[in-house]
């Protein structure tokens, strides 16, 4: 089956089917057709897999791709077009262009976490670049797997994309093993993201990592403390504190850190009510394993908010903890979850040495006042991007690149980012007419090189 999926698509894409505009421009306006037909479907599988609120499944996954998509409509035929850049003196007369040109055949790996989303982001790009596709969405988010799958048999033929269900090991491997694709897009873990990058160096195919990691959020001494707490607030437990650019961890001035968790506490109570399990604006975690993980990661800790669990409901109320050190288990992996560590710092240069115990985290918050402070920060932390005074909202403008920096992840994406992933830049010297240079050619002398040094 694998080889057949494969095979077909390589003939497909050899034979030139994807590579015209109007091929192009099509698909993508018969996924937001398709996508839009389906809303409440995809609605209800987001919320049979993660509890979650209609308006996070609305804005973080269907909205964001029809942004996506619609960026990439308005914008393809500009995107496809030849580039003309400069050419140097010494090799004119001539012209000298840039053709973006599809890779071919890609793999595209998407996760549980924003499960529509992270899969059909990635597919808007390979479809505009003028690729074919296999997709493998997460089997942990099964009901989503189900919907993307019914989505993409309904607007494509087998051929051109497909995709791939059941547990990623048993098709993710023999995938990567026994074909080479063209490139290979992973959205998931750092571990696995090791294992991806392993079996695609046997065929030299390109990857994009996006992994993650302890994203912090630096909250300095002269920062509006109420603005902070709505955003951090918002942004840590947004869709149950499963995102991979959540606020992972806080590192909060001393003189600010009881001001600042009361005013969380008080958001908190704001957002989700007196009790948290029973509102509807709180998502569920994804499964059973990640929930004991999640409580494991509680022992040791000072629980100052929250602390309440329920395993049948796959429920964690939003918890804020503190009383731990840098060997704690919780400051040793990232949370991808509800779980709020609360640290404290009396100089900003101690900042530094605690986030570079995690290094290379995905994304980064800072929230101050002061330029000084927010130049130290972006020129001394090395991190994927992130957000001064707000959280997590940086991944919505999709005129920034997305992706992350050593540990993080490699390669960038969002829009035109997607469209440059999926493509190749092919480089094309077009001399003009028959005036030539001779000083190119032997046998070479010194006026030769004297000439060569002038204009080199």
């Amino acid at each position: 089956m694998l080889q057949n999926l494969y095979e077909s698509k390589r003939e497909y894409f050899d034979n030139g089917n994807t590579r015209s505009y109007e091929f192009r421009i099509t698909g993508l306006k018969k996924l937001r057709n398709i996508i839009e037909k389906n809303e409440e479907n995809i609605i209800n599988a987001l919320t049979l897999d993660l509890g979650k609120p209609i308006f996070e499944s609305y804005t973080a996954e269907i909205g964001v791709v029809y942004q996506e998509l619609n960026h990439a409509i308005k914008n393809l035929r500009y995107w496809m077009k030849p580039k003309k850049v400069p050419t140097p003196i010494y090799l004119q007369p001539a012209n000298s262009f840039i053709y973006p040109e599809p890779k071919g055949v890609v793999l595209i790996i998407s996760p549980w976490n924003y499960p529509f989303q992270l899969a059909i982001s990635p597919l808007i790009g390979a479809i505009a670049a003028g690729n074919c596709a296999i997709l493998k969405p997460s089997n942990q988010s099964k009901e989503t797997e189900k919907i993307i799958s019914q989505i993409i048999r309904e607007a494509f033929s087998d051929n051109y994309i497909s995709v791939v269900e059941g547990p990623g090991s048993e098709a993710v491997t023999p995938l990567i093993e026994n074909y080479r694709f063209d490139h290979i897009f992973f959205t998931g873990s750092v571990n696995v993201g090791k294992k991806i990058l392993e079996l695609s160096a046997k065929h030299l195919t390109p990857v994009t990592l996006e992994l993650g990691g302890k994203s912090p959020t630096i909250v300095y001494k002269d920062a509006d403390i109420d603005i902070a707490a709505k955003r951090i607030t918002w942004a840590k437990f947004y869709n149950a504190g499963q995102t991979c650019v959540a606020p992972d961890y806080l590192l909060v001035h001393e003189s600010k850190k009881e001001t600042l968790i009361n005013s969380i506490k008080l958001y908190i109570k704001n957002y989700y009510g007196d009790n948290a399990k029973e509102s509807e604006n709180l998502g569920r975690i994804i499964n059973e394993k990640r929930f004991h993980r999640l409580i494991s990661l509680l022992e040791g800790c000072n629980i100052l908010e929250g602390g309440v669990y329920n395993k049948e409901d796959r429920f964690i109320a939003p918890t804020l903890v503190d009383g731990i050190d840098m060997n704690h288990p919780i400051m040793q992996e990232e949370i991808f979850g509800p779980i709020f560590p609360i640290l404290t710092y009396n100089h900003i240069s101690e900042v530094l040495d605690i986030v570079r115990i995690n290094h290379y985290p995905l994304a980064l918050y800072l929230f101050t006042r002061d330029k000084s402070i927010e130049d130290y920060i972006i020129e001394n932390i090395q991190f994927g991007g992130g957000c001064i005074n707000h959280a997590i909202s940086h991944v919505a403008n999709s005129h920034l690149p997305f992706g992350g920096i050593g540990f993080s992840g490699m390669g960038r994406y969002h829009s035109k980012y997607t469209f440059d992933t999926f493509s190749h830049e092919k480089s094309i010297f077009k001399s003009n007419g028959r005036l030539d240079s001779n000083i190119l050619y032997p046998p070479y002398n010194e006026k030769n090189l004297r000439l060569a040094k002038k204009f080199l």
